[in-house]
């Protein structure tokens, strides 16, 4: 019965470490961006490589704030309402983040469009003619990868937030229906 839950709870464990990586990463690239420019050698290429797996560590972190419930919140007038009242609005809470993040994974289906690359032949030129979608073409700065790859940190920001927000809303429903306080069994401390 609590299987979402668990499940994303070994997530929210997974995007951490991959936000240490990315972290570690970021850590790297700039002292080898310190060492290069004091020696007269700049590689441009690493403040925007920098800069990227700092997005992919913010997206990974933020994903896994949603299975915590960790996020930033104004708890006044929940804190002030009887225990019922409470867990009624976690319910709200959660629906509410529920519709957002699937909002922004339809937004981000949409934007990808692979059902429109793949009427295209995965023709990446008949695609960006016919739909005027450039998302697969446009080169980075001056990594001169595809920005597609950089950007494929948002289809899988919204489809983990999207999980991580239906176990929540499991949790919120269960705990509002067996009129109990909720327990911290899946926290990512």
């Amino acid at each position: 019965m609590n299987s979402l839950p668990r499940f994303s709870f070994h997530l929210a464990r997974l995007e951490l470490r991959c936000a240490g990586v990315m972290l570690a990463i970021v850590l790297c690239l700039l002292i080898f961006n310190i060492f290069t420019r004091a020696a007269a050698q700049a590689q441009y290429w690493v403040d925007e490589a920098a800069i990227t797996a700092m997005v992919w560590m913010t997206f990974l972190a933020a994903s896994a704030c949603l299975q915590a419930r960790s996020n930033i919140a104004m708890t006044l007038v929940q804190d002030l309402v009887p225990d019922f009242l409470q867990r009624l609005m976690s319910v709200v809470v959660d629906l509410l983040m529920l519709i957002f993040v699937s909002f922004f994974l339809v937004m981000v289906w949409k934007w990808f469009d692979l059902l429109g690359l793949y009427k295209n032949q995965w023709d990446i030129m008949a695609f960006s003619a016919d739909t005027f979608n450039f998302i697969y073409e446009e080169p980075t700065q001056t990594l001169g990868i595809r920005k597609f790859w950089v950007w494929l940190i948002l289809p899988v920001f919204s489809f983990t937030s999207v999980l991580h927000c239906l176990a929540c809303l499991q949790t919120s429903v269960q705990v509002l229906l067996l009129n109990r306080k909720p327990t911290k069994q899946y926290e990512t401390s």
